[in-house]
């Protein structure tokens, strides 16, 4: 089937929330304020995970490594919704709207595997503490972080090129307020099945494996927590695995929804507010999930401040 040039390099029209004028002057709001805990959040993270000796430890390697994937997934959307939401202007270069597109699923999927390679370090950490140590050693945990890079590269090689690839017959307008896959093959004028198959197929791949193998690792945490009799025992697992589990949830929950569904059931106006929920919400308030309960994280924090105020009164 022959396809038109200007599908490929016509600039695309990002609707967004056009439709509701009064609603864009608060997401502008919205959007501007979470954006601003994610990155405050963080890069606190990530600045805290490398200069406190107490962090050089696997759990805070991974959650440096899903700090620094939640601050690009982050900046790779607000500030072109922030500038879509500021003023009539709408539009994303094609090579711009490529770029997203590769990097919002590099990242997302990255993110999936993540999550659980740092359920099996909390599975590690909780049923074999004895041999955490050994078994969560550096190089294996270096190893596990490039697969999970690994993983989200394959995907966005594979899917964006066929996403991009479609006939569009001149259609510029994308029903979303930025380019992401399933508005994408949405707007396509020919038969998108074959698209669909690799997307579906892919998304239980790196969506429901993932996700099978962190409540096999909650399964066997669970098991051994109920076998733990002290109190203090029980207390101590829970705080180390509650606040990953409740990442797991909020990303989840949100994302297997889109992407596990066929196009042509998507609905544009539920498929912004949960984007604009697991893209701008979710990486500004998972630093406040991680340290709120931890103990270590907020002792590296009272330890910078109280540096730098000694340093201050020197």
């Amino acid at each position: 089937m022959g396809r038109d040039n200007d599908s490929y390099q016509q600039a695309f029209i990002l609707v967004g929330f056009s439709d509701r004028p009064q609603l864009e002057v608060i997401l502008f709001a919205f959007v501007l304020v979470f954006y601003i805990l994610a990155l405050v959040g963080n890069s606190a993270i990530i600045f805290l995970s490398i200069m406190d000796t107490r962090l050089h430890t696997p759990m805070y390697f991974f959650l440096g490594n899903l700090s620094f994937l939640d601050l690009c997934f982050t900046t790779s959307i607000a500030p072109q919704l922030l500038w879509n939401l500021w003023g009539p202007e709408k539009t994303i270069t094609y090579q711009g709207c490529v770029a997203q597109l590769y990097t919002y699923m590099v990242l997302g999927s990255t993110e999936c595997v993540l999550l659980a390679v740092m359920s099996y370090d909390r599975y590690v950490a909780v049923c074999r503490p004895l041999h955490y140590t050994v078994v969560m050693h550096p190089h294996l945990c270096l190893q596990l972080v490039i697969v999970s890079w690994f993983c989200g590269f394959l995907n966005s090689f594979v899917m964006c090129p066929q996403t991009m690839q479609l006939s569009r017959c001149g259609r510029h307008k994308v029903d979303h307020f930025l380019c992401e896959m399933p508005a994408l093959i949405a707007m396509s004028c020919e038969d998108t099945m074959l698209v669909e198959a690799f997307a579906f197929v892919l998304g239980v791949a790196l969506l429901l494996v993932p996700l099978s193998l962190i409540l096999i690792s909650y399964g066997m945490i669970s098991a051994t927590v109920l076998r733990i009799k002290s109190a203090a025992g029980c207390k101590k697992a829970f705080n180390t695995c509650s606040s990953h589990l409740t990442v797991v949830s909020l990303f989840y929950g949100t994302i297997i929804y889109m992407y596990l569904q066929p196009a042509n059931s998507y609905s544009q106006d539920q498929g912004k507010f949960l984007t604009l929920f697991y893209t701008i919400v979710t990486p500004s308030v998972n630093p406040l999930i991680y340290t709120l309960r931890n103990k270590d994280v907020k002792g590296a924090m009272r330890k910078l401040l109280k540096g730098e105020k000694e340093d201050r009164e020197a």
